[in-house]
């Protein structure tokens, strides 16, 4: 089952780089996207969550995660993007947002996880201001990498978004 395969991905120490961070990337409608390693608290196969009334298009609703009520979201639908049928390869990203007095989870349904990479902070550099049509707000930076880009997201910018009400914002105004 692909859910053993993905535990290991998730039993893996961060190294500790002098002037770097580990980033877990996953698929994402054929790019790659990152979050930090510290903020993965694990990566399970998808299962059905059980979905809530009123919730927005892009909640795929909550699981149970050892007593804890977790919400999940389906990444792609939360970009705007169209929705995909869920394989063997669909994982959920169980992620903690927050600070530590304040942290909660939230599950991201994502196509495939990739790999871990470590980046150093000279790789990293500030996501370009685009035209209103790409929405940046949820992410926190770009890492050049030898084959492509890595988007980084903001989890916290995520989880920000979502608390103030159900719908994403839109994306920034026009300048």
């Amino acid at each position: 089952m692909h859910h053993g395969s993905a535990a290991g991905i998730e039993a893996q120490e961060p190294m500790a780089d002098e002037q770097g961070s580990q980033y877990l990337t996953f698929l994402l409608n054929g790019e790659q996207y990152g979050v930090s390693i510290l903020r993965v608290q694990e990566i399970r196969a998808w299962e059905a969550a059980t979905r809530v009334p009123n919730t927005p298009a892009h909640m795929c609703g909550v699981v149970n995660l050892r007593g804890n009520i977790v919400p999940v979201y389906d990444l792609r639908r939360w970009f705007g993007l169209a929705a995909l049928e869920y394989t063997r390869e669909t994982v959920v990203i169980i992620v903690r947002t927050g600070s530590s007095a304040d942290a909660r989870s939230m599950g991201l349904v994502v196509e495939s996880v990739s790999d871990v990479l470590a980046l150093q902070d000279e790789q990293i550099g500030p996501t370009p201001r685009f035209d209103h049509s790409v929405p940046t707000q949820y992410l926190q930076g770009l890492a050049t990498l030898e084959h492509g880009m890595l988007m980084l997201l903001d989890l916290d910018a995520l989880a920000r978004s979502n608390s103030d009400e159900g719908e994403p914002e839109a994306a920034s105004p026009r300048a």
